[in-house]
């Protein structure tokens, strides 16, 4: 069992103090608040307390850099569901890196993944093409190596869950129904 709360602690313990950072249920969509004059400390926001909107909020921290990590949502732009096919693009183009990350997150957490293109009101697009983009880019991480932040909490997770460690490209296995291979 998942129990989200055991995230928050994992979480918080690897970089509350030292990036004065600490992971935060929300009640509505995730955010990203750096900390400001009403709170001293950096938030990352998740949606609804569920485990899955966690990991993919904690991999898009893990992707911002430093100076990303000073701007609300680190400055980035967000359009919302309802994307046309350029917009939708874009957004994938954007999201294969934290969803790849959010991937070795999950296995670290024996914890399952499912990609999201985030888009149920607008263009439809291959989800199983961006799956595999995802694929294609966690593979690059494991072999290229994560950066040491990620790095700390995917050995964290590990820790906690006692998954295997470290993250091997086996572990990253998916098939692509046969129907879609014509599009992949």
């Amino acid at each position: 069992m998942h129990d989200i709360s055991d995230l928050k602690n994992i979480f918080d313990s690897q970089f509350g103090q030292s990036h004065n950072t600490r992971l935060v249920r929300g009640d509505d969509e995730p955010i990203y608040l750096p900390a400001n004059e009403t709170c001293g400390y950096h938030q990352v926001i998740f949606a609804h307390g569920f485990y899955a909107s966690a990991l993919h909020e904690i991999a898009h921290w893990l992707v911002a850099g430093e100076t990303r990590r000073l701007q609300e949502d680190y400055g980035y732009w967000y359009c919302p569901d309802g994307r046309d096919k350029t917009q939708q693009a874009e957004f994938e183009k954007v999201e294969v890196k934290p969803q790849a990350i959010e991937w070795a997150l999950s296995v670290s957490a024996g914890f399952n993944f499912n990609v999201s293109v985030d888009n149920l009101n607008g263009e439809q697009t291959c989800r199983f093409s961006f799956q595999q983009n995802v694929h294609a880019k966690v593979i690059e991480l494991i072999e290229g190596g994560f950066n040491s932040r990620t790095e700390q909490l995917l050995k964290a997770l590990a820790d906690f869950y006692e998954t295997p460690w470290p993250l091997t490209a086996e572990q990253f296995s998916w098939h692509c129904p046969q129907e879609f291979k014509h599009v992949v």
